[in-house]
């Protein structure tokens, strides 16, 4: 069986004084416990030396990750991050095709794939999102918005690739709003997502 794996990602948040406190007591709460789980701390990207320093620490039991990539491996795109770049400061997990990347910057499926290939690339885990929002949820659609985020993605990735990659629903109409979906919910389209890519 596959390891639990719990991934925090604080979006555009905290000063860097803040990111270092916050992760100084998550590391403090994580030798509280025994976790029999994975964990993964994904910062702005500004911070990703600050959390790869931390996760490179001898005993340390979480993993360094980072919210976003570039489609492109090189070149004159000002204000981007390429995988190469990532992996060069031990980066482990990248999450790709969250939906307000989506949502506010028109990334398509498209999109999403070209950066999962860029990250196996450079052997780094991406961590591709998936979810319907609360139109298609209501009008019981979303079983084909998740399928057709899956076949214009990871459809696309060899069998060794798809191996290497992380899939997280998210029910985009809980992201922010107050509504949780339920275990039964969020169980269904796991399901349905783990038969979409035989696993």
């Amino acid at each position: 069986m596959k390891p639990k794996i719990v991934i925090g990602n604080w979006k555009m948040n905290k000063n860097f004084d803040e990111a270092e406190e916050l992760i100084s007591t998550i590391e403090e709460k994580l030798e509280d416990y025994n976790l029999e789980t994975e964990v993964v701390l994904c910062p702005p990207m500004v911070y990703a030396e600050l959390i790869t320093d931390h996760a490179s620490q001898e005993g340390s039991q979480f993993y360094a990750g980072v919210q976003n990539v570039s489609e492109y491996e090189n070149g004159a795109y000002t204000g981007e991050v390429s995988a190469e770049m990532l992996a060069g400061m031990d980066v482990a997990f990248c999450i790709v095709g969250h939906s307000e990347r989506r949502k506010y910057f028109g990334e398509t499926n498209a999109i999403v794939l070209k950066k999962m290939l860029r990250l196996l690339a450079n052997d780094i885990v991406p961590v591709m999102c998936c979810g319907e929002s609360l139109e298609e949820r209501k009008s019981a659609n979303h079983f084909d918005a998740v399928k057709k985020q899956i076949e214009e993605s990871i459809y696309e990735l060899t069998p060794e690739q798809m191996e290497r990659t992380m899939i997280a629903y998210e029910p985009i109409w809980a992201i922010g709003t107050g509504k949780t979906a339920t275990d039964k919910e969020a169980e269904e389209v796991c399901k349905f997502i783990r038969e979409l890519v035989g696993r």
